[in-house]
């Protein structure tokens, strides 16, 4: 099996679909350690791997205990979460926090798991009380109870984004935006632009040109265009001088180009 990646505990699921989409979740982003831990309907199950949506790596790998004291045997820090606040003298921490400590206990050699509540009333305290940490979502105090696997999501993904230095590293494909243009081919733009409307008559009366330009140029720049998109800006422009009078000379009179 591989154990990369922390275990993901249910204990006493109640709902096969629950277990599914707890698996896909956890495949999402590169988890394969389920565990169960007595789940009312059984185990294997048609209905958790239907659920699970093609996440058959993580139910096949799927292991059922007898109890989460087995279940969590083998591990060196264990995480369980609950919304209840509990008077058992334990750190409690949200889900980014907890990603990052199980980094830090996986690059030290140690195993990870994350023990999670029947879908009605959560863990018990004796469940609690064989985790190391507390692990609570920062969710309105109003409506704060999770679904299983929404909750397995929130984790698995917290436990992935701590492996990249930045959240875009992780993306699923690159940035399809190109290099950012730069001033000398903003300047072109510019010129070439202004170059286009006086040949339109759109500065008037004359004496606002200045602060027409300025405030064009404020607007373009604004828009922080990329080496691509000031080619095709240009592109554009060129298209409608096609259609407008040649430009004129200081003189008055027309060139002969």
């Amino acid at each position: 099996m591989d154990q990369s990646g922390p275990a993901i505990v249910l204990v006493a699921p109640q709902l096969a679909e629950n277990i599914g989409t707890s698996a896909r979740a956890m495949a999402n982003f590169g988890l394969a350690d389920l565990r169960l831990v007595t789940p009312r309907d059984g185990w294997p199950s048609d209905k958790a791997r239907a659920a699970a949506s093609r996440a058959d790596h993580v139910i096949d790998r799927a292991r059922v205990f007898a109890s989460p004291e087995a279940a969590v045997a083998d591990l060196n820090l264990v995480i369980a979460t609950t919304a209840r606040g509990r008077d058992i003298g334990k750190r409690v921490v949200g889900p980014r926090e907890a990603a990052t400590m199980i980094r830090a206990a996986e690059e030290g050699g140690q195993r990870a798991g994350i023990l999670f509540g029947r879908e009605k009333s959560g863990l018990t305290n004796d469940e609690v009380a064989l985790a190391d940490i507390i692990l609570t979502f920062p969710v309105d105090p109003a409506f704060s109870s999770l679904n299983i696997a929404q909750a397995v999501l929130l984790v698995a993904y917290e436990y992935r984004r701590a492996a990249f230095d930045n959240e875009r590293a992780g993306l699923a494909f690159d940035d399809p935006v190109g290099p950012q243009a730069s001033k000398h081919d903003l300047v072109g733009l510019f010129g070439h632009l202004e170059g286009a409307l006086d040949r339109t008559g759109f500065f008037r009366p004359a004496e606002r040109r200045p602060s027409m330009v300025l405030s064009l140029r404020a607007m373009l720049q604004r828009g922080r265009f990329t080496e691509q998109e000031v080619r095709t800006l240009r592109g554009v422009i060129a298209a409608f001088e096609r259609h407008l009078p040649p430009p004129r000379d200081p003189s008055g009179s027309a060139d002969d180009d």
